[in-house]
């Protein structure tokens, strides 16, 4: 069996495999299955059509030297593991046309020189570039726990200089449409919840107008030991919310509620969420209201 070449992660240029293997060579191994045809000009390997890094390749083989990997693609790329995997995300100036195909999103913006990186052979804008599109312009909880993701790998006492970042690229966006969500979206930004589900639940309890909780809250003893750690907590109210993931509580009812029992002791409630909580908070929110005193509603208007 003849061995294909590497490509840029299993997609190729047909002209160059062309090359390599020969017109009927290639036309036996298109019909054969083992290579797709992407588009008229490039062709992938079929056993890696499912990974993301194949399908951005193509994409960028496809659409030429100045174009980009942006936003969700360019966020996964760097470690946001919450943005979407769906769909390739590719980003060309103005002017540059290209059609249109399942499975890409193409978005025209011209970009600085030094906002365009390689990450695994693969030109895609910086990460604080994809955050701040994110931001802006997508589902808040993906964008919220992306931005989390990201802050996550910068070192704490560089989180606050790497905001700033943000907030300055957010502020001079040329296009003003979500620019307010952006800067309400990255000052829930801290890098400490553990988990995308948790930033999904901070941004509810946000815009439900309730007041922010401490992320990772430490409950200590007094001797000033640390004896627990609450997801999220209103210190003021003594209230402490988990949110269970099925994968981390599996097989822990019985840990989970020991634990609730000794802070209650301690003189905590603690409330619990999960996926059901996300997909409906009506419950959640009128045991936070309850909680807490009821919360504290913004402006009509704060999303426009």
């Amino acid at each position: 069996m003849i061995e294909l070449p590497n490509g840029l992660h299993g997609a190729h240029r047909r002209t160059e495999l062309h090359a390599h293997l020969g017109r009927e060579q290639l036309k036996r191994m298109i019909a054969d299955g083992r290579v797709v045809s992407y588009c008229r000009t490039v062709v992938i390997q079929r056993e890696r059509m499912a990974d993301l890094r194949t399908r951005a390749a193509a994409a960028l083989l496809m659409a030429g030297p100045d174009a980009v990997l942006s936003n969700h693609t360019a966020a996964w790329l760097q470690g946001c593991t919450a943005a979407s995997t769906h769909r390739v995300h590719l980003t060309l100036d103005y002017g540059h046309k290209l059609r249109l195909r399942t499975g890409l999103d193409v978005h025209h913006q011209s970009c600085r020189p030094d906002d365009v990186i390689e990450v695994d052979g693969l030109r895609c804008l910086t990460i604080a570039h994809a955050i701040t599109e994110l931001l802006c312009r997508t589902r808040s909880s993906t964008a919220l726990a992306c931005a989390d993701q990201a802050l996550a790998q910068v070192v704490p006492s560089e989180r606050a200089e790497f905001k700033a970042e943000l907030a300055e690229r957010i502020t001079n966006r040329p296009d003003h449409r979500g620019r307010r969500r952006g800067l309400f979206l990255l000052d829930l930004a801290t890098g400490l919840p553990e988990s995308p589900p948790e930033s999904a639940l901070l941004v509810l309890i946000a815009e439900a107008g309730f007041p922010l909780p401490e992320p990772q809250y430490s409950v200590r003893d007094l001797a000033g030991r640390e004896v627990w750690r609450l997801d999220f907590a209103w210190p003021h109210a003594r209230l402490g919310l988990e949110y269970d993931g099925y994968a981390a509580h599996a097989d822990r009812s019985e840990v989970d509620a020991a634990r609730d029992d000794d802070l209650r002791r301690r003189g905590w409630q603690v409330l619990r969420a999960d996926a059901s909580d996300l997909r409906n908070p009506t419950t959640l929110f009128s045991r936070l209201h309850t909680g807490l005193g009821g919360p504290q509603r913004r402006p009509r208007g704060f999303w426009m």
